[in-house]
């Protein structure tokens, strides 16, 4: 898990000043030191997000797929800021220069050793509360994709990453885990 920083109640006003290249997430005013990606943490988040963002340019949808770092603003106040992964945006009055105001549609998390009880228990709760409809959670390392569609169910679905997992936001998009080259 990123190491925690809690000397006081952290706003976003210190993540916005940290020096370029430095990033952490906050959550209800606690920073949370982010690590360098892998190489298959990267090449995970490229095959989902190029899936995706020919997915909507091919139907010709208003939705927008941002990879890390991506700013999201999670709440309308000051304590929680995150960088998923992988943002879907649907609204475009959400997106503002300095990021994404409120919860993205659709949000993948790709697990990597230092977030995995961040990407599992502490997102997974801040996301559903904060209004995401779909909650990826994608782990290279145990070939598990998590699946939880807030919007319909509150239950989650397990995968592999050889099955073919059917985007709930998207009428049509099936991703095939298989044909990814990851």
């Amino acid at each position: 898990m990123p190491l925690a920083r809690q000397i006081e109640t952290y706003t976003t006003d210190y993540i916005e000043s940290l020096p370029e290249g430095e990033r952490a997430e906050l959550i209800d005013g606690i920073i949370y030191d982010l690590a360098s990606p892998t190489p298959k943490h990267q090449s995970v988040s490229l095959e989902l997000v190029t899936t995706i963002n020919n997915y909507i340019k091919a139907k010709g949808g208003d939705c927008k797929p941002f990879i890390a770092p991506f700013a999201v603003y999670l709440n309308a106040d000051s304590y929680n800021y995150v960088e998923p992964d992988i943002s879907v945006i649907c609204d475009p009055n959400k997106i503002t220069d300095k990021g994404c105001e409120g919860a993205p549609d659709w949000v993948i998390e790709v697990v990597s050793a230092s977030s995995r009880k961040m990407d599992y228990y502490l997102k997974l709760f801040k996301y559903r509360t904060a209004g995401v409809c779909e909650y990826w959670i994608v782990d290279p390392d145990k070939n598990r994709i998590t699946v939880y569609n807030f919007e319909s169910l509150e239950e989650s679905f397990e995968y592999t990453f050889d099955d073919t997992i059917k985007a709930g936001i998207f009428k049509e998009l099936v991703i095939d885990f298989k044909q990814l080259d990851i």
